[in-house]
């Protein structure tokens, strides 16, 4: 890039973060401000606060990318992939931390190749294992037709089922069901080794641990949230294996990757982008594509007007971090709390009776009506 254009990419990023006017994302607050298990001061650290906001991948809805299943397919998502978005921004965000580091951040140079590549990833093409294209025609082994709107568990089994075609990737997801954590089943999922006869090698070491995305789907209340959950959902963005959590407000899907006092904060993908690949990043087009995954501001709501049906999602890259993240679990988010969010056994109890990969879709989205994106703002 010639030093006049990289003036100019420097003016508008400039310009992308401080606008003219103090935007109302971090409350100027002396109550600690948690993103993605990172704790913050939001008087003194405002700028860091946001630079970590700004380095989250950040997908949205997007228009005129090749049709979805077929000449006549759907060539946007607006409307109805704002949950398939979210699980992009969860999957995104656990490799982002697998491979570059949780302390990464992004810049406008930024042109590491490894970023590059997880980005390459979710590009809006059939080919790209994590496109949309590929979560929406998943989606249909799960009675989710294209065009139709997911909740928090489907997408989770769609990620699940995905992650397997895609070596580099190297994670495995669990997604843990009836509000309970079973501790065998993730150390089965992330030690086991497949011999010849696929039955499992009796040599386990810590060196042998595939990174986990943990997905716990829940439901927090009929209508809405009942308080009695508030205290232990804030605590899950305090735990430094947080992933945040997959929501929303009723009927919109949001990714929630903090809070701060009784506020959630969250990237919203209701903004409907041009799509297109930023590849090596080498041109002017592929520099200005690349600001269009990175939120400039995040936004917040009160905790209680999420929309009871969530996922809570943690990412652990070592066994080590996985015992720690059971720890943390039982004495800070079951132990002290009256109503724990969820429970956590170390083996299956004996009266289980649904199957993991057969689990009914309780934690989605009850939606109802027409959903209405008229009022989406269009970049």
């Amino acid at each position: 890039m010639c030093m006049a254009t990289r003036d100019i990419m420097d003016g508008m990023f400039e310009a992308y973060l401080e606008g003219s006017v103090e935007p109302d994302d971090i409350p100027q607050t002396r109550d600690p401000v948690y993103i993605l298990g990172k704790k913050y001061n939001a008087i003194q650290e405002l700028d860091m606060i946001r630079q970590d906001i700004v380095s989250k991948i950040w997908f949205t809805y997007r228009k005129n990318f090749v049709p979805i299943g077929g000449d006549e397919g759907l060539t946007t998502d607006k409307g109805w992939g704002c949950m398939l978005r979210c699980g992009q921004m969860v999957l995104a965000q656990a490799l982002i931390t697998l491979h570059l580091g949780r302390d990464w951040m992004w810049g406008p140079e930024t042109k590491d190749s490894t970023y590059l590549k997880i980005l390459r990833k979710f590009v809006d093409k059939r080919q790209a294992p994590f496109s949309i294209h590929q979560i929406a025609m998943m989606g249909v082994s799960e009675n989710k037709e294209v065009g139709q709107w997911f909740g928090p568990n489907t997408v989770a089994q769609v990620l699940k089922k995905l992650v397997k075609y895609d070596e580099w990737s190297s994670i495995a997801i669990h997604i843990a069901l009836d509000n309970t954590l079973v501790i065998s089943d993730i150390r089965e999922l992330c030690l086991s080794e497949s011999s010849p006869e696929g039955g499992r090698s009796m040599k386990c070491t810590s060196l042998d641990w595939k990174p986990l995305l943990l997905i716990v789907p829940l439901r927090l209340g009929l209508q809405e949230i009942n308080p009695i959950y508030v205290s232990g959902l804030k605590k899950c963005f305090q735990f430094k294996q947080s992933l945040g959590v997959i929501g929303g407000k009723p009927n919109l899907a949001l990714y929630f990757i903090g809070c701060v006092s009784e506020e959630v904060i969250y990237l919203d993908p209701h903004t409907t982008q041009k799509s297109g690949s930023v590849e090596n990043k080498e041109t002017e087009e592929q520099v200005e594509l690349d600001y269009t995954y990175h939120c400039k501001y995040a936004s917040r709501i009160n905790i209680l007007s999420m929309d009871p049906s969530v996922a809570v999602c943690f990412f652990c890259s070592t066994e080590t971090e996985f015992n720690d993240l059971c720890h943390s679990i039982k004495k800070e988010l079951i132990e002290p709390e009256k109503q724990p969010l969820f429970e956590i056994t170390y083996e299956k109890p004996k009266q289980w009776t649904p199957a993991l990969d057969d689990a009914v879709e309780a934690a989605d989205f009850e939606v109802t009506g027409e959903y209405d994106s008229e009022h989406e703002f269009e970049i």
